[in-house]
């Protein structure tokens, strides 16, 4: 190799190295960037973000306990059992009735991790391992810097991709554990431990690690994040899972209270059951019974002047498309309200109360819980799902254990598709 060659290669390593370092500095650095896009191949619709090396998606799992990435190539770095990443691995939530990793006939001792398909619900044993991913630095309005780092996670069988969108790689848990994205990044970059979700409807999404500014194209650009930032919620602690629990105290439609049993929202803070839990791999927001219901029942007295259709799929209250109006905030029908603790009301308008199913129909889009959601494994009483999310802006605080929200952005005339991903400059 010529000494030019030489030179550049070295140049290009110690800028990489300087970009990296950049990111991680001790008076804390920028945060990061990554694109998210919805994957309809599937029966359901999913979420990929693109944080791995090569752009290759990951399965978002907002409640995923870690990292995950199939078929590890051989041989792959493993980390010892006697390490503070493997008791930070036993930390992380193990499924029931995962199976015992087998034991290796020789060679050191291995950590192992208990990767879990979200969307079927299969868990397997395998290795912890670190996995190499890549994003970019924002200042909130665009991508900067590229940074490449390592993080720890678990190696898993190519079985476990079955149910995940097509092309993915893996998944990335982003739950309140300590080996989930977010806590992994704020502890690499030096930046705060909290993250911007902003699901797409269509097209792409947004994800931001690390705090700072938030801001969508509009006309004029709406900067977001630091009013959330004033009217957080809190958290709630679940005792078994990761997962990120709200307080709900009822239902509305129309802003008329729906009738249900006293206590029907609570988490049980022994048992782990109940509560209200956000979910990116429940399409739908899923209610028990003694919630469903009633709100069902509301929802189709409010809309009894709207022609039926034959229901679809999971769907039990479907409507014909063509009997309904279109404003900017998705179908014209009665609202339902999310009553959260602390008085304040999410409200979910026809965008998001509705789903069209097919050009003909378009139904309900809340549906009952049933055994079979591995999203249901600790039996909560409302998994808010992908299909209410989307279109919002939501924040996640790991250290302050808040949430906020920024209600359906279609009301202010802009999505989670206009994140300007186009590269920004860096000085």
């Amino acid at each position: 190799m010529s000494l030019r060659r030489s030179s550049a290669a070295a140049l290009a390593a110690l800028l990489a190295l300087a970009v990296l370092l950049g990111t991680s500095a001790d008076d804390g650095g920028q945060p990061i960037v990554a694109r998210i896009s919805k994957d309809t191949s599937t029966p359901t619709p999913l979420y990929t973000i693109a944080i791995k090396v090569g752009g290759v998606p990951l399965l978002l799992d907002l409640g995923g306990p870690m990292l995950w990435l199939a078929n590890c190539p051989t041989p792959h770095r493993i980390i010892p059992c006697v390490s503070h990443d493997c008791d930070e691995v036993s930390t992380t939530y193990r499924p029931p009735g995962c199976p015992k990793p087998s034991l290796r006939g020789d060679g050191p001792c291995a950590c192992p991790a208990y990767p879990r398909n979200p969307v079927d619900g299969r868990c397997r044993s395998d290795d912890a391992t670190t996995i190499t991913l890549a994003a970019n630095t924002t200042d909130g309005q665009n991508p900067l810097l590229p940074v490449i780092f390592r993080a720890v996670g678990s190696c898993a069988p190519g079985e476990l991709l079955e149910s995940l969108p097509a092309g993915a790689a893996g998944v990335a848990g982003l739950s309140r554990l300590p080996l989930s994205l977010p806590t992994q990044f704020a502890s690499l970059l030096k930046v705060a431990n909290e993250f911007a979700l902003c699901l797409p409807s269509g097209g792409d999404g947004v994800a931001v690690f690390g705090g700072g500014p938030f801001q969508l194209l509009a006309a004029p650009p709406v900067e977001l994040a630091e009013r959330l930032r004033e009217n957080p919620l809190p958290l709630l602690k679940h005792p078994y899972n990761g997962g990120y629990y709200f307080g709900i105290t009822g239902v509305a439609v129309n802003q008329q209270r729906v009738p249900t049993p006293d206590g029907v929202f609570d988490l049980d803070a022994g048992s782990g059951t109940g509560g209200a839990v956000f979910s990116t791999v429940t399409p739908y927001t899923a209610l028990r019974w003694d919630i469903y219901w009633p709100l069902r029942n509301a929802f189709d007295v409010a809309t009894s002047g709207i022609a039926r259709a034959d229901k679809v799929a999971q769907f039990d209250l479907c409507y014909q498309a063509s009997a309904l109006t279109v404003t900017r905030v998705g179908y014209a029908v009665a609202s339902i309200e999310l009553m959260l603790d602390g008085g304040r009301n999410w409200t979910l308008p026809g965008a998001s109360s509705l789903v069209q199913v097919n050009e003909q129909t378009v139904c309900f889009a809340f549906v009952q819980i049933s055994s079979s959601m591995p999203a249901a494994i600790d039996s909560p009483a409302v998994i808010l799902g992908g299909h209410q999310m989307e279109n919002n802006l939501l924040m996640f605080d790991l250290v302050k254990e808040t949430f906020a929200f920024s209600g359906l952005l279609l009301g202010i005339r802009t999505t989670c598709s206009n994140f300007n991903f186009t590269m920004g400059s860096s000085y």
